[in-house]
């Protein structure tokens, strides 16, 4: 549904800040220059999500989340940190001792987009069965398809 203004409305979008409304809404992420789809890629891409349902348990230190997060490389959740850092999902707390101290925390707003993550996470989770099944299926009916091109 449009508004006058254009702006688009979407089922559940009317949840957020003091006062908006889904008729609110001046972002649209289908829109190819909505600045909601850089923080929408930050934080479904395989690294921000990670890092965000990670930081959901409590506080941790880079090296403590980088095993947290396995298989993230150090230059990898260095720069997933600082997207998130920026978009207001995660706060960096660097203490001046020696050696430094730099704990990472979700801040509200990151804790609010985590929850929302966990829960499709869980889902999919729960659902891999079914995935692999299907992944199974469509393998053998491409293989199929190339043997019997092949023949």
């Amino acid at each position: 549904m449009e508004s006058s203004a254009g702006i688009t409305e979407r089922a559940g979008s009317g949840e957020g800040g003091a006062g908006v409304g889904a008729k609110d809404l001046a972002y649209d992420v289908f829109a190819r220059g909505c600045p909601s789809r850089g923080t929408l890629e930050n934080v479904t891409g395989r690294w921000g999500s990670l890092t965000l349902g990670a930081l959901y348990d409590g506080t941790f230190r880079f090296n403590e989340l980088r095993r947290r997060v396995d298989g993230v490389s150090e230059k990898m959740l260095s720069q997933t940190l600082h997207a998130l850092e920026r978009d207001g999902l995660v706060h960096r707390d660097a203490r001046p001792t020696n050696p430094p101290r730099v704990d990472y925390t979700l801040t509200p707003l990151g804790r609010e987009v985590a929850e929302r993550l966990l829960a499709l996470i869980d889902f999919v989770e729960g659902r891999m069965d079914e995935v692999l099944e299907a992944r199974g299926r469509y393998d053998e009916t491409r293989e199929a398809v190339r043997a019997a091109r092949g023949a």
